[in-house]
């Protein structure tokens, strides 16, 4: 991407954790933000603070109906192209295999590789037209994670969706997946999982979402968000992403 004021940027999970993070940022920095989430807001003050943007209600777990809802808002919003497409929204959840409900599996294979899937096809459009940029939010789980099997499954399908689409959309827009690692958010909670005295070696959200957009930035096809990387590029938000005076 060159450039940021201007830009047409859609992200989803954008309510918490890292993807609030990132919408704030580049909508600050002069881009034109399309952000989603599983809550509906009266206001967008009550979540995104000052920041300048357009917010729907797009639940992850109905993955047409979302992609449906994020296709009709861009055309409303006047954007033919998008310039960039972050698909953070994910859930997990944490527990031996066996005792996981059924429904629990079905909303994570509905959220973390259907929604993905649908939107990616919904808005191909788009990004040829900008030639654009689309990024998964995987996770460094993707390679196999205790107590997280099918979260774990579902990253590896993401991974392997991005590699898929590099392929397929080479010359007309960039797919990129990044993988962080245990970050300082709500979602392990959310899980179920009880990180305990070990939630001290979680990276900080402000540190992981500087590197996260670091990484996004660069264009790089894919990257593990280790945390020497995040000692690098996670000390302050990117030059280009830095508040517009």
């Amino acid at each position: 991407m060159s450039g940021v004021i201007g830009k047409r940027v859609l992200i989803t999970g954008a309510t918490d954790g890292i993807g609030l993070a990132m919408a704030c940022k580049y909508a600050q920095a002069g881009a034109r933000v399309l952000a989603t989430g599983r809550r509906p807001l009266a206001r967008t003050d009550d979540i995104f603070g000052g920041a300048t943007l357009t917010y729907i209600r797009a639940d992850q777990s109905e993955p047409e109906e979302a992609a449906r809802s994020i296709v009709q808002t861009m055309k409303t919003m006047g954007w033919t192209g998008c310039d960039l497409a972050i698909l953070n929204a994910g859930i997990g959840w944490a527990g031996n295999p066996a005792d996981e409900p059924a429904e629990v599996l079905a909303e994570q294979v509905a959220v973390n590789v259907e929604s993905p899937v649908q939107i990616a096809r919904a808005i191909a459009p788009a990004l040829f037209e900008a030639k654009g940029q689309l990024t998964l939010i995987g996770s460094i789980a993707h390679k196999g994670s205790k107590k997280f099997a099918t979260y774990a499954a579902t990253k590896a399908a993401q991974r392997g969706l991005a590699r898929s689409l590099r392929e397929e959309w080479r010359d007309r827009a960039n797919v990129q997946i990044l993988h962080p690692g245990a970050i300082r958010t709500g979602m392990h909670a959310k899980a179920g999982f009880k990180a305990g005295m070990f939630r001290i070696f979680f990276t900080g959200s402000r540190r992981a979402s500087n590197a996260i957009l670091s990484a996004i930035e660069s264009g790089v096809a894919e990257r593990v968000i280790k945390r020497n990387f995040i000692f690098r590029t996670g000390w302050r938000t990117p030059r280009r992403l830095r508040k517009v005076q």
